[in-house]
Formats: C-alpha cells, sequence, structure tokens
C-alpha cells in the first residue's frame, strides 16, 4: 500500500505533466480522514488543505495546531448560514459562496473580527440536485453585490464540482463552461484577484487543468477511499 507522501509525489508528476510549466495548487481534501493524516500531507509539503465540514475541522484543527503555521485551510462544503460564523473564524479561503444571502451574513461575521474573508463562488455546472452552487447568470450577480456591498469579502474566483463519469472525456464540457464564465468575469472586470479556478478532483484533475482549473481538490488519492460511517 502506497504512503501518503508517495501518492502526494506521484500526484504532483501528474500535475506537472499536464500543467506545461502554469503553477497549480494541490488542495489536500482532509475531510473523514484524521488528524495524523493531515499531518502527514503537511510534512510533505503540502500548504492547501481543505474540510467539508465545520463540526470537524474545527477540532481536527485544534489537534493540528502546531503544525497549521502557513497552511491555508479552505473550506469546500456547502455553507449553511448559521455555520457561516464559525467558517469565518476557522478558515482562509471558503469556496463554496452561493448566494447573496450567504454573502451577507459571511461579510457581518468578517466585519465583526475585522477580518476580509477571502471566498469563491461555487458554480453549479450540472443538473445533479446533490450539487449545491449559482448558475452562470446568479455568479455574476453574487460576484457584482459583493464588490459593492460586502467590503469584509474578497471574491478570489470560482470553485465549480463536475458530474462523476465512468468516462471521465465525458466531463470536459463542464470544465470548459467553468472556464468560460471564469475568464468572462476575469476580463471584463478585470480584477487582479479574481484569480483562482478550482476544479478537478481525484477522478478528473488530469482534464480539469487542460482546461484552465488552477487549483485541484484531492482527497482519496492521497489518502484511501473514505469511510463515511466512522
Amino acid at each position: 500500500m502506497s504512503t501518503i507522501a508517495e501518492n502526494i509525489s506521484f500526484i504532483k508528476n501528474k500535475i506537472e505533466t499536464v500543467a506545461n510549466g502554469r503553477k497549480i495548487t494541490l488542495l489536500a481534501v482532509t475531510k473523514t480522514f484524521s488528524a495524523d493524516c493531515a499531518k502527514q500531507a503537511i510534512d510533505t509539503g503540502i500548504l492547501d488543505i481543505a474540510e467539508s465540514k465545520i463540526q470537524e475541522a474545527v477540532p481536527k484543527f485544534e489537534a493540528l495546531s502546531n503544525s497549521l503555521k502557513g497552511i491555508n485551510k479552505h473550506f469546500i462544503g456547502h455553507l449553511q448560514s448559521n455555520k457561516a460564523k464559525k467558517a469565518v473564524l476557522n478558515f482562509d479561503l471558503i469556496q463554496s459562496l452561493d448566494s447573496i444571502d450567504l454573502a451577507k451574513d459571511i461579510n457581518r461575521h468578517a466585519k465583526d473580527i475585522n477580518k476580509v474573508q477571502k471566498c469563491l463562488i461555487e458554480l453549479k455546472v450540472s443538473s445533479e440536485e446533490t450539487k449545491y452552487g449559482a448558475s452562470k447568470e446568479k455568479v455574476n450577480e453574487i460576484y457584482n453585490y459583493c464588490i459593492s456591498n460586502c467590503p469584509n469579502i474578497l471574491i478570489c474566483g470560482i470553485m465549480t464540482i463536475a458530474p462523476y463519469f465512468e468516462d471521465k472525456e465525458l466531463v470536459r464540457p463542464y470544465f470548459k463552461l467553468a472556464f468560460s464564465v471564469f475568464e468572462n468575469i476575469k476580463k471584463i472586470k478585470n480584477d487582479s484577484n479574481f484569480n483562482i479556478l478550482s476544479m478537478g478532483m481525484s477522478d478528473d484533475f488530469e482534464i480539469a487543468i487542460q482546461e484552465g482549473s488552477n487549483m485541484v481538490r484531492v482527497g482519496t488519492a492521497i489518502f484511501g477511499e473514505r469511510n463515511y460511517d466512522k
């Protein structure tokens, strides 16, 4: 069985092969995995880790407190308004901003602690009911609202989750759509802070990079299969 360090090395080599010299951020998705697993990833040089549930992340971060200096903590799960305060307190980048109402909550809680909260707007590219996110029209609305009304939010780009296919090539059009939305905002707004396109996971990150992603979220390919019953 490969170690976490070996898996990360293997993935970094794959990323380098398809990136053509572009800088790609490898985000280690530590959800459902132990603090020790997360520490092993950090010890290999991983600088970005992600969680999707506040109640799991907070005690894990406490256990990792001595290892988190210089580490960027990302929230990638669906964020409910009643959890926005804890997300602002515990995460450097919230990747799942998907409504103006949530933006209002994040901005308010960030203002309370004199923080500018970095966020990505989550774009929904598939019709799957289990997927969250905003339509491409709503993405523009959320972006414009935050720029005009949320001084304590910094919009840094877009995140999306593509549907799963056995044939990985079928995912490509969804990544192309996300890239077009990202590039449209970037060019029209000329916003230098808007520079992250977070898309691609363990099964499809190579295609995502080919289609313009500069941040990939990888969990099972680093840590192994998840046990959600734990």
